[in-house]
């Protein structure tokens, strides 16, 4: 890493002339293993960032110009830590994916930090600002019109928005005034700035709004010090006998019945060049407004000097396209490793680095929610004789029914679409296989017997995968829906594994754990099928006279030594563990020092995995070992400057050593690998 701050430098030393210096990394007294109890959910929300450019402009940037060069970025993974939390940024049960209920399940099991990304259409063009987003006027003007605001995402969420503007005058203390200026003392006159909005009151009464166009600091001609003067954008006709400083606020309001928010920014400026720049502010601290980039480079004018609060008009032209999400949109077919263009779908989360665990809890949409209200079953009327039939009454128009997500719907029973969801769910097989990182949580798709479900696991074969049967039955209690959701099981999983990591380290496998709010299983599962299954890697879920229990914790290897979902995930901490933790071995010196401060920091580490009940053997010298000397390189790997590691593990299950081999290359970068 380089440098350009001497003050950086891990010795300590300050050279007396400026420059470049290398910063290298300090070597850790111990390691600590890497996080894994993050999950990462992809699905369906009513609202929630999508089609955004990543970060925000610094504040040598110019806003507009920043709008029109930064690619948005159609997904964007956000971090939750509550139900609460996501039900703020994404919303409730309104729409019609499993998603809100796949997150509410995993924080009930015991779950503690989460990222969910919200899926939208992959747009055959590159999607506008204004597509699918409510917008409503501002209640000012610019030199080509009336300025508009967005919601800050698409969906029907924003029609709802209410902006209020409010300026309120401040007086302002002068030292003097002429048409085209200003004087301030004082110590408030050092906050105003370029682009301040001044009421200047003119010896008639008059009323008139200036922009302040510079702000100078000049010499105080009667003493000591300095004054500041404020120059008009264009002058006046008299020396103003009053002049004020004009503090701009707006009020958003989100009038969600379910969950209403409010957000309050003051100080806001209304030319480009304040530091507090509305379109700057919006697309910083905003979580419900995004700024039209049509003004974002204007100056933007209040109505009357008298400055009356501005209500907006109400927002419309939101609109909920969940029936365009096709199974496609889920991933990125362009993302490569590396990529530094922030990918789409579940490859968003590619340089997320503490993601344990992903699913897709709305992949697909084999059957609806809950039962169609035409269909439910309805008390009879019949008796002894023949009478007129009474039809039932048709549904209240007032309260329509959400539309499901179409592009979604695939019926695993059809073979034509149980491939479509093989392929779908490949692919996230395909993303974790490429990072090496984290787990992915599948579903075996609703409604399949066991002998087809076995053929479906076929497609499968990946230590950094795992299988869940069958779906389980849930009732949300601040859900609007009177009747049972059908749920992914990998959501209760996903809960299950976290708690348990959290609770008891990731050696302990995450199984014979109860399904906190699962009311009942789609399907109950005999002995007899439960053993096969076992057996060929799925995690069943069976319900006991205490719940439904997930009775085993198996990955989709086909690899006996990474069967347990236990021992690939360990693995999984121990390789990424010393990847980000042993950066500092590419900057010693090759030599016996080197490598008794690597055996020493390793030993540390897996003598803790050790005493955790993470490793087989009677004391650490059965469980692990440790090598790095002359007997793991040959003459032409130091005279070339590599160094190699082995490093040996025996995980409680199986028995057997696993090797992770270390090796710094000659070019001076650091490979792990398993063997």
């Amino acid at each position: 890493m380089l440098s350009a701050d001497p003050v950086r430098l891990s010795s300590g030393f300050v050279p007396g002339a400026p420059g470049v210096f290398a910063v290298v990394p300090s070597a850790p007294d111990d390691l600590r293993a890497v996080r894994r109890d993050v999950a990462a959910f992809a699905g369906i929300s009513p609202r929630g960032p999508a089609r955004l450019p990543p970060g925000r402009p610094d504040d040598d940037v110019d806003v507009a110009t920043w709008l029109a060069v930064t690619a948005a970025a159609r997904s964007v993974p956000l971090a939750v830590g509550s139900w609460d939390e996501y039900r703020v940024a994404f919303g409730g049960f309104e729409g019609p994916g499993r998603l809100p209920y796949a997150v509410r399940t995993f924080f009930a099991q015991g779950g503690a930090r989460a990222y969910v990304v919200r899926i939208v259409h992959d747009e055959p063009e590159p999607a506008d600002v204004r597509q699918g987003r409510a917008s409503g006027p501002l209640g000012l003007a610019t030199g080509g019109g009336p300025a508009y605001l967005f919601a800050r995402s698409e969906g029907s969420w924003g029609n709802r928005l209410r902006v209020v503007l409010n300026a309120v005058a401040r007086p302002l203390a002068t030292d003097g005034t002429t048409t085209a200026e200003v004087i301030l003392r004082g110590p408030g006159s050092a906050a105003l700035t370029a682009g301040a909005l001044l009421r200047l009151t003119l010896p008639g009464g008059a009323q008139v709004l200036r922009f302040a166009e510079r702000a100078e600091l000049r010499p105080d001609p009667a003493g000591p010090g300095q004054r500041l003067h404020l120059l008009f954008q264009t002058a006046v006709a008299q020396a103003p006998s009053q002049v004020e400083l004009v503090d701009v606020g707006l009020d958003v309001v989100d009038a969600d019945p379910a969950l209403p928010r409010l957000e309050t920014f003051a100080g806001l400026g209304l030319r480009p060049d304040h530091p507090r720049w509305l379109a700057r502010v919006l697309i910083a601290e905003s979580a419900l407004l995004w700024p039209d980039p049509a003004w974002a480079a204007q100056t933007l004018s209040l109505p009357d000097a008298a400055l009356p609060p501005i209500r907006s008009a109400s927002f419309t032209g939101g609109a909920d396209r969940w029936a365009d999400v096709v199974p496609e949109d889920f991933w990125d077919p362009s993302w490569i490793p590396g990529d530094e263009r922030i990918g789409a779908g579940v490859h968003c989360l590619a340089e997320v680095d503490d993601v344990g665990l992903l699913m897709a809890p709305d992949l697909y949409d084999p059957a609806p929610l809950t039962a169609d209200p035409d269909v439910l079953d309805q008390v009879s009327t019949a008796g002894p004789e023949f009478q007129p039939c009474l039809r039932p009454d048709p549904p209240d128009p007032a309260t329509p029914r959400i539309p499901g997500l179409d592009g979604l719907r695939l019926d695993p029973l059809m073979p034509d679409e149980l491939d479509r969801i093989v392929a779908a769910q490949r692919e996230l097989v395909a993303f974790a296989d490429r990072r090496r990182e984290f787990t992915v949580l599948l579903d075996a798709p609703l409604g399949l017997p066991p002998a087809r479900i076995l053929r479906w696991r076929t497609a499968f074969a990946s230590p950094y995968a795992a299988a869940y049967h069958p779906w389980l039955d849930v009732a949300a209690p601040d859900d609007d829906r009177e009747a049972l959701i059908r749920l992914n099981p990998a959501a209760f999983a996903a809960g299950i594994i976290a708690a348990r990591e959290q609770r008891l380290g990731i050696p302990r496998g995450p199984a014979n754990e109860i399904a906190v709010g699962a009311v009942r299983a789609a399907t109950d599962v005999p002995g007899a099928v439960h053993d096969e299954l076992h057996l060929a890697g799925i995690n069943v879920f069976r319900g006991e006279r205490d719940g439904i229990r997930l009775t085993a914790a198996r990955t989709l290897s086909l690899d006996p030594r990474l069967r347990q979902l236990s021992v690939a995930r360990l693995m999984t901490v121990l390789r990424l563990t010393l990847e980000r933790q042993l950066a500092w071995v590419v900057f010693e010196p090759n030599g016996p020092d080197l490598w008794a401060r690597i055996r020493r920091v390793l030993t540390g580490l897996l003598t803790r995995f050790f005493e955790a009940g993470a490793f087989a053997g009677a004391g650490t010298r059965e469980a692990f070992f440790v090598r790095c000397d002359r007997g793991t390189m040959t003459g032409a790997d130091l005279d070339s400057g590599r160094l190699l590691c082995l490093v040996g593990v025996a995980p409680a299950e199986p028995l057997e050593y696993i090797v992770v081999r270390i090796a710094r290359e000659p070019d001076a970068s650091l490979r792990i690998e398993t063997r």
